[in-house]
């Protein structure tokens, strides 16, 4: 038992988080994991188009992943920028987009840096714009669309953990682990490996469960909003906080204080929904 204990917890100091190195130039995992996320929606929704009465077609959806897929990458990025490290990117606007050291010399570092609720933020504009631009029911198309969303993000998170990137904080516990980014060497919560799991396969399971409950027709998009805020709200707890932003008002994060804007945005669409219902 002891042994297997001693690999859980090394476990993220034995993984390699890049696919392909060539010179200072890397192609990681995390960036497999987005196209696995992308995939995994893109499929699920096309089951449903084939397996359900969803008065949408496939190619349809190929053209919103068209425009999605984009509004995701723009908008996490931006959104870490406003959301998490303004300041900095203020004096070094060139880093947002290009992934260069500039001074001293030219070196390739890598993008590092997206939020999630910058990219939810950007796809809830697209989506609006797509649906009116195409004349879809705007709610039965998020009906389609939701369910299949938490399942993508799931791979987002595997993706955060092999690059060892937003560790939890100190615990003594045996769910514990060391991170090679941790330049204090302690051991941590797993936090991305929680969020998977949470965010991921359990809110899929619900929302995916509730998708043909007629009770929730036009609702699913609320559902999420409020069940995602409200399981990042707690998992952010075990969560170390972003260096930059720190701790707001003493004992929140950022991530909270934006899961809470979801939370309630999330029961205002709702009441919307139930009192036009």
């Amino acid at each position: 038992m002891q042994s297997f204990i001693d690999w859980w917890q090394h476990l993220p100091q034995s993984i390699n988080p890049s696919l392909i190195t060539i010179g200072s130039f890397q192609i990681r995992y995390y960036g497999l994991m987005y196209l696995l996320g992308f995939a995994t929606v893109y499929l699920l929704i096309h089951y449903r188009i084939k397996h359900e009465n969803t008065g949408v077609s496939a190619e349809l959806i190929a053209d919103y992943f068209f425009w999605m897929i984009p509004a995701v990458l723009l908008g996490g990025r931006l959104g870490y920028v406003l959301f998490y490290n303004l300041g900095y990117y203020l004096s070094r606007p060139l880093e947002i987009f290009l992934p260069f050291e500039f001074s001293p010399g030219f070196r390739y570092t890598g993008i590092y840096g997206m939020s999630y609720h910058g990219a939810l933020l950007a796809v809830i504009f697209g989506t609006l714009i797509f649906c009116r631009k195409t004349k879809i029911d705007l709610w039965k198309f998020t009906d389609l669309v939701v369910p299949a969303i938490p399942l993508g993000y799931t791979f987002g998170r595997i993706g955060n953990f092999i690059n060892g990137e937003l560790y939890g904080r100190p615990t003594s516990s045996f769910l514990g682990m060391y991170f090679p980014l941790d330049p204090t060497g302690k051991l941590r919560h797993p936090s991305q490996l929680y969020e998977a799991f949470f965010e991921g396969i359990f809110l899929f399971i619900i929302l995916w469960s509730l998708r043909k409950n007629k009770r929730f027709s036009g609702r699913l998009f609320p559902a999420y909003l409020i069940g995602y805020g409200v399981v990042r709200f707690f998992i952010e707890f075990l969560r170390q906080p972003d260096a930059q932003p720190g701790f707001i008002f003493g004992w929140l994060t950022m991530g909270q204080i934006l899961c809470l804007a979801m939370i309630v945005a999330g029961l205002m669409v709702g009441a919307v929904k139930k009192r036009d219902a």
